[in-house]
């Protein structure tokens, strides 16, 4: 050793030695969740509770960190969770272990490079400045040639590189004995056209062989989809099962046995499954502390452990069962919060509403109310219109506070698009008003025309445009858009090579759209002996307008997960019969209510509708044929003729009419061409 230091000249040699040493050295037999309550200390800037960290504030972790250490046989660890468990915490201690006790390269990736940037900065800074352990063994980043970057950290013996899921350069850039792979639901499908993320990630691991950990961690998201889940499933599936304080049953925790008075969340308890005694949450700590994982399926690998943990086990403290039904109860009558507390809080995958309701259950639910009227509680009325080769459909929806609905009509007009009469009769219908349960006419809102067939693109295009934005707009569905409608874009008019205009486009989450529709489908109709309302999204159908063709086209469609052409699966919305039209004219219809601004009205927009329908009803209208002023003056100029014969130019109600109040709701306004906002003219 003296002769190699010689030999060295330089201030460096001891470290090198040192390093050549430590190499040469076994690895630790010290676990993971040792080293952390050894070692570990949590700062004010990176934790809630400041101080060492104590595994036995979050018992179930022990074993999943555990599983990390050299010694134990797995070589990929899944844990799928729900929100608030210190699951990434977990990561971060495994982190902290390899860089002090098992040198390595590691490669920890994040489902952005944007997000790595804010996991380095928010994460591994401060694991690093808060332990005097590895602030030993990582420079400060303000020291020359320290190795500290942002993205990549370098120690004695090993190197921390962090990049993002979407970056097949980060993914491909080192081999790693050790990978850290979180939030995987958030991955990409196809990096950059080169495969999936995690299939690339673990490729860098394979020439370390027996010797590789790989931890995959996330939240889930929707069924078929999700890549924690199919993580999950490939392992043994453990749960964390808890003894009763009351018989000792051990269970693992549902949801489904958590109760509480309605409207009181601060009432939860669990139900035991063995003896049915409630279980407060001031039994949760001797519970998580006397807890044990049991594996609950045979693996498909043999080397892959798996853990499943939901908010429910949380520490007293951080997320309690008070918390949980509280969510529950605020997610009522929303699907996207629904989705949201499956995912996050009971760490469960989300069933998108795919499969189509029974056509025959929609048929004998129907109601009865007179032709070409409104209910009362239907406050604004909008259109979908369907284009197809040799006929337009439409439907127009009345639309109330808690998004129930009620189809008004639903017509078929003959015709191909390229002839001006069917646009016409479309033209006229979209100029109708219904008569309310109070008396008042109701118009059109905004109709919605899909522009999607690029073979009747233009026809659709040159309708708006003539029609004016007040009344109509022009749509598109795609599928990916998770929203109802999006911002329009401005698209460009021409025929014959010539420049005619333009026109505004919005996008439609179409397939946002079908699953919210088939969830509102579904809801169960109130007994007349309940004296229950109708629940918030509920649609209703009248029987003299849903027929069984009518319903059968409401549930024509079906959410699939499919192979893509890159092997990857998606889902997809395929057609289980021929005709889908009323199905495509409600999603079109509901994305004009969006385009309006129905979903961010709150309750005084809605009680001003409700107020200015409850003012007297003017005296029933002279018909538009009788009307002098529906005949143009023959002095009428050209351009001023076609606006008086357009029922979509832009015409203001007379003062004093229940729509044209600006405080009477939104309907003399228009779209914003900046979003869709809409502003007062």
């Amino acid at each position: 050793m003296s002769r190699l230091g010689d030999l060295l000249d330089f201030d460096g040699a001891a470290g090198l030695l040192a390093a050549w040493r430590d190499g040469l050295a076994p690895e630790p037999a010290l676990l993971v969740s040792a080293w952390a309550d050894a070692h570990r200390l949590l700062g004010s800037r990176g934790s809630a509770e400041p101080g060492p960290w104590r595994t036995a504030r979050t018992p179930y972790l022990r074993e999943v960190m555990d599983a990390l250490s050299p010694a134990h046989p797995a070589r990929r660890v899944v844990f799928m969770k729900g929100a608030q468990v210190g699951g990434t915490e977990c990561g971060n201690n495994w982190i902290g272990y390899v860089i002090h006790h098992a040198p390595g390269p590691m490669l920890a990736v994040q489902p952005t490079t944007e997000l790595a940037k804010r996991f380095s900065d928010q994460r591994i800074d401060p694991l690093l400045e808060d332990t005097p352990a590895l602030r030993q063994r990582v420079a400060p980043a303000r020291a020359r040639d320290s190795g500290n970057r942002q993205l990549s950290k370098e120690f004695p013996g090993g190197q921390l590189v962090m990049t993002g899921a979407n970056s097949a350069v980060g993914l491909r850039s080192m081999s790693a004995r050790f990978l850290f792979l979180d939030e995987v639901d958030a991955y990409p499908g196809d990096v950059e056209g080169e495969g999936d993320p995690v299939a690339l990630a673990e490729a860098r691991a394979r020439t370390y062989g027996w010797r590789r950990k790989t931890l995959l961690v996330s939240t889930p998201t929707i069924a078929g989809l999700s890549r924690i889940e199919r993580e999950y499933a490939s392992t043994d599936q453990r749960r964390f099962f808890v003894p009763c304080p009351h018989c000792r049953h051990p269970q693992h925790l549902r949801f489904e046995r958590l109760i509480w008075d309605k409207g009181r969340p601060e009432t939860a308890h669990y139900l035991c499954e063995g003896c049915e005694g409630p279980i407060t949450e001031a039994h949760k700590t001797a519970m998580l502390a006397e807890g044990e994982w049991r594996p609950t399926a045979v693996p498909e690998d043999p080397h892959a452990v798996g853990f499943h943990l939901s908010a429910l086990y949380s520490p007293v403290g951080w997320f309690g069962w008070a918390q949980v039904a509280r969510d529950w109860e605020a997610a009522q009558g929303d699907e996207r919060a629904f989705k949201t507390f499956k995912n996050t809080v009971l760490g469960e995958v989300w069933q998108e509403a795919g499969d189509a309701p029974d056509w025959q259950r929609l048929y004998d639910r129907r109601e009865s109310w007179p032709a070409g009227t409104v209910p009362r509680d239907g406050l604004f009325l909008t259109a979908g219109v369907d284009v197809q080769r040799d006929r337009l459909e439409a439907s127009v929806w009345a639309w109330g506070s808690d998004r129930q609905s009620w189809l008004v009509e639903h017509r078929v007009l003959e015709g191909a698009p390229h002839l001006p009469a069917v646009w016409e009769a479309l033209r006229d219908l979209l100029g109708e008003r219904w008569r309310h349960e109070t008396g008042h006419p109701l118009p059109i809102g905004i109709a919605a025309v899909d522009s999607g067939d690029g073979l009747t693109t233009a026809e659709v295009y040159s309708f708006v445009r003539r029609g004016g934005t007040a009344r109509t707009i022009a749509i598109k569905g795609q599928d990916a858009l998770r929203a109802a409608i999006g911002a329009p874009s401005a698209t460009e008019i021409r025929r014959g090579g010539r420049r005619m205009g333009g026109v505004k486009v919005w996008p439609v989450g179409s397939s946002f759209l079908k699953g919210e529709t088939y969830a509102w489908l579904r809801l169960d109709r109130p007994t007349e002996e309940s004296g229950e309302p109708f629940p918030p999204g509920y649609v209703h159908l009248p029987s003299h307008v849903a027929g069984e063709e009518l319903c059968h086209q409401l549930t024509a469609e079906q959410l699939v997960a499919r192979r893509g052409r890159n092997g990857y699966r998606k889902l997809e919305w395929v057609k289980t019969r021929e005709r889908n039209e009323a199905l495509d004219c409600r999603v079109y219809a509901r994305a004009a209510a969006a385009a309006l601004g129905m979903d961010g009205w709150g309750e005084g927009a809605w009680q001003r509708l409700r107020d200015a329908l409850d003012l007297p009803a003017p005296p029933a209208p002279v018909s538009r044929a009788e009307s002098p002023a529906a005949r143009p003056s023959p002095t009428t100029s050209r351009p001023e003729q076609a606006e008086a014969n357009n029922p979509y130019a832009p015409r203001y109600p007379r003062p004093g009419s229940w729509f044209s109040s600006p405080r009477s709701g939104y309907f003399a306004r228009r779209p914003s061409s900046r979003s869709n906002i809409f502003r007062d003219d």
